[in-house]
């Protein structure tokens, strides 16, 4: 036993950590997705280590949304070990996720709705971004 999360589980937390983001944002969920005919596929995953999480590490997952094209989303993601009392948190992993937003039938990518797009940039506080 290394007493460190096994490297390919970050990919499962980044995933939690999407989940809920999409959650807060209110649009619909891959359920609803599914009905509509039109899903976020996965497109892209990347990791990058700086320190291990360890054996009963709470972590902090940071999740923006850092650009938005025509029928793709990027989101960048943060894992943090929690502060301890008098510490900042430690920065353990860094990451990118990228999302086609594809005719799930057809599985080709469509244009994400100018909706979508406004209430991305919303809940990041930027000016919508054209397509």
């Amino acid at each position: 036993m290394q007493a460190i999360v096994f490297n390919g589980h970050y990919l499962t937390y980044f995933d939690v950590a999407f989940t809920e983001y999409w959650r807060a944002t209110g649009l619909p969920d891959v359920l609803q997705q599914a009905r509509d005919g039109r899903e976020l596929f996965a497109r892209k995953a990347t990791i990058e280590y700086m320190a291990p999480a360890r054996f009963d590490d709470v972590l902090e997952i940071g999740v923006r949304c850092a650009a938005i094209g025509r029928s793709s989303v990027r989101f960048v993601l943060e894992i943090y070990r929690a502060a301890d009392t008098g510490n900042s948190p430690l920065h353990l992993i860094s990451g990118e996720l990228v999302y086609v937003h594809a005719n799930s039938v057809l599985r080709k990518g469509m244009p994400i709705s100018d909706a979508w797009r406004e209430r991305l940039c919303a809940v990041e506080k930027i000016a919508p971004i054209a397509a």
